[in-house]
């Protein structure tokens, strides 16, 4: 695992990045990271997972933030906008429904599988979260966990929080 900053200190870069979330909804934080994995690398796939446990539990329960936002397609035509603004940013889209364990809750290592067959082997997965970490040493072994302001220092804010704003608040933290 490497910081971002010490990253673009020590001049490094890869030839094929990812980075990936649920993006419910997409917000100036994702941005951040999804910018920074473009300064740092030749091509960077942007996963948007979807189907999953945590997005369906998410989708169910009321939030202030209106549905418009939410929503697989919303998300899917957002990601796309957003992936257009770079020449070598490529969004991709992952349903993640049937990865399981035997207990019923989403099993990421059944997601690996995938990332690979649309990525191809990568050399860097950016996030910002340091808990992914161990994750990411079993799935791309051979890869860099690059991490990206974990402290949300330069965007202080989750997607969590802006689904508990109104739409007006919400709206100083989205994309243009």
């Amino acid at each position: 695992m490497i910081k971002w900053e010490d990253a673009f200190k020590q001049n490094l870069h890869y030839h094929i990045g990812m980075y990936g979330g649920k993006f419910i909804p997409f917000h100036k934080g994702h941005f951040f990271c999804l910018n920074t994995a473009a300064l740092l690398c030749d091509k960077v796939y942007c996963i948007l997972f979807y189907g999953g446990d945590q997005e369906l539990e998410i989708l169910k329960n009321d939030t202030t933030l209106d549905r418009k936002y939410l929503s697989i397609e919303a998300r899917k035509e957002e990601l796309n906008r957003i992936c257009s603004k770079f020449s070598h940013v490529e969004p991709v889209f992952i349903d993640v429904t049937n990865c399981k364990t035997a207990d019923g809750k989403e099993d990421w290592d059944a997601e690996t599988p995938l990332v690979l067959n649309a990525c191809g082997k990568l050399n860097a997965a950016f996030s910002s979260e340091i808990s992914y970490d161990e994750y990411f040493k079993r799935a791309y072994p051979w890869a860099e966990h690059v991490l990206v302001d974990p402290p949300r220092e330069n965007f202080p804010i989750s997607a969590t929080m802006l689904r508990g704003m109104t739409e007006e608040e919400a709206r100083k933290w989205f994309c243009k």
